[in-house]
């Protein structure tokens, strides 16, 4: 399948990806919407590791694929539970209005 479109295709939409994550982590004041960006970023990055992988011929990549994913997982179900917790000790999710660490 990725025989029939260039690598360089996919670098391309990983990197677009990436921009978008970074352009949402900094824009964007919610943090519903800063969390996703971060896992936007994390997605550009192992698509970008997947096809450099096949393109070397090397399951290297794939493996790290492997780690980025289970860092995502511990970071969607520590980072939801610090979310809760700060929407019910606030009640806003406002990124300028969480200014400390402290609830």
């Amino acid at each position: 399948m990725m025989d029939a479109i260039p690598s360089s295709w996919y670098l391309i939409l990983s990197a677009l990806l990436f921009t978008l994550g970074v352009i949402g982590f900094l824009i964007k004041r919610s943090l519903i919407t800063v969390f996703m960006s971060i896992e936007l970023m994390l997605n550009a990055v192992n698509l970008s590791f997947v096809t450099f992988a096949h393109e070397w011929h090397q399951v290297k990549g794939q493996i790290f694929v492997f780690f980025v994913m289970m860092v995502a997982a511990a970071e969607a179900a520590v980072g939801l539970a610090i979310i809760i917790a700060i929407f019910r000790a606030r009640a806003t999710l406002n990124v300028d209005q969480i200014d400390l660490m402290k609830l």
